[in-house]
């Protein structure tokens, strides 16, 4: 790699030393302030950083940070991989991660929705990666179609290869500007933000579509053996607009129950040790993106299976004999998610609060349907708890309300509990029990 100029090396260093002292100190892990001061002394810090690096960005409204971890994990068979592993995603947070591993050849860096144009731009990474848009934080992102509107432009021309999700009409929308595109059946179990064509506006149709094959006429039964044995079981990920030729395109790569099929026809279990749909929708992405940079899937699938917990999600924590599952849910899109994975044979506690990076706005709360709580012990905390327990209430669900994650913990009996939190009531719970990895 090209060596850093003075000004840029001395930034960098500064900044680690930064980083070093607030995870001393305990004031956090390092990886906003250590890049924030890097900054503060070389603007052009983080284009310097990302000089002679293969680089791959990862952008999504839900499962941003566990799709980059399983990627960097892919990818650690080549290398030595730069990675902001523990969710600092905007530009601060990337000078961090690129600064303490200097030397690595390749970087796989998580990248907020807002800031992908400029992190694109800065960075000049090679291979973009664009899994799914909902709403979420609309105080701070506001209409997720100004988003995608956002990626088409700061894709448009560029000599990027874009790994996307083409179940997503938006995430596709997103990507269409782009010539070099890696299509992934991925899934799209939350489908109330696009029902709309976002290139006319019109009506989109997800009947449920075959299948279709390239040079096919028109929808319809396949063969197994069609394009190298590829057929979709996933027929409710199909979409067209009724009134434009926007539609769903043809991917290559697809997410089949608990196995990908890879664009060669080939099935590969997909055993990895992160629980419910959701993840394995983001290992079908890391696979891809792993190829994408010249690794076979036979060396990369191996790689997967070694993450088990992603910045402190899935991990359980015990407590006087009580053994708590953390989950993490930001938006609608994530709590569907989250209950796919909750065991309803065990209490559930629930904690939201409304801070700057929960997003000040709870109204999201009516989106998601609470019924699935119905029948089992849920338990109601955070700072917004109130209006928690009026949506449940209307839902129908029973629950008891509680002042305290502590108090909410210490009513369960000895054994197993899941917790579903949003982000800044799980990192709450997190550092109650030392921040578990």
């Amino acid at each position: 790699m090209t060596q850093l100029p003075l000004r840029a090396q001395l930034a960098s260093a500064l900044g680690r030393t930064a980083a070093t002292l607030s995870r001393a100190t305990g004031r956090g892990d390092g990886s906003v302030i250590g890049g924030r001061i890097g900054l503060a002394l070389e603007p052009d810090l983080l284009r310097k950083l990302a000089q002679d690096r293969k680089l791959a960005l990862v952008s999504a409204t839900n499962g941003k940070t566990t799709t980059t971890r399983l990627i960097t994990s892919a990818l650690q068979e080549l290398g030595e991989v730069a990675t902001n592993a523990f969710g600092a995603n905007m530009p601060a947070g990337h000078v961090s991660a690129l600064s303490s591993a200097k030397h690595a050849p390749y970087g796989v860096l998580e990248v907020d929705e807002k800031y992908l144009p400029e992190v694109i731009d800065t960075t000049g990474a090679g291979v973009v990666v664009l899994m799914n848009l909902s709403r979420d934080q609309m105080d701070r992102a506001g209409e997720i179609w100004l988003l995608a509107q956002k990626w088409r432009r700061a894709l448009a021309n560029r000599p990027v290869h874009v790994i996307a999700n083409a179940d997503d009409p938006l995430v596709t929308w997103g990507a269409s500007t782009v010539s070099g595109v890696t299509w992934v059946s991925a899934g799209q179990p939350w489908k109330e933000d696009s029902w709309c064509c976002p290139e006319c506006g019109g009506p989109l149709d997800r009947k449920g579509m075959d299948y279709v094959p390239p040079g096919s006429a028109a929808p319809g039964p396949v063969p197994a053996a069609a394009h190298g044995g590829i057929v979709s079981r996933a027929a409710e990920n199909d979409w067209a607009c009724r009134e434009c030729a926007f539609r769903r395109p043809q991917p290559s790569w697809f997410l089949d129950d608990d196995a990908v099929i890879d664009p060669r026809g080939q099935r590969w279990v997909l055993d990895i040790q992160l629980p419910g749909r959701a993840n394995r929708a983001n290992a079908v992405i890391a696979l891809a993106t792993a190829e994408a940079f010249g690794l076979p899937i036979q060396r990369a699938l191996p790689r997967l299976r070694e993450v088990t917990s992603v910045a402190g999600r899935y991990t359980v924590v015990q407590r006087d004999g009580r053994h708590a599952r953390l989950l993490l849910a930001k938006n609608p899109a994530g709590w569907l998610e989250a209950f796919d994975v909750l065991d309803r044979s065990l209490p559930v506690i629930l904690s939201v609060n409304a801070q700057g990076p929960d997003g000040r706005d709870t109204s999201w709360l009516w989106d998601v349907d609470y019924r699935v709580l119905r029948g089992g012990p849920v338990y109601v905390t955070g700072e917004r708890r109130l209006d928690l327990a009026l949506r449940l209430d209307i839902a129908g669900v029973p629950f008891q309300l509680t002042n305290s994650f502590e108090e909410a913990l210490a009513l369960q009996p000895p054994g197993k509990v899941d917790v579903i939190a949003n982000y800044t009531a799980f990192q709450q719970i997190r550092s109650e029990f030392g921040r578990a990895v």
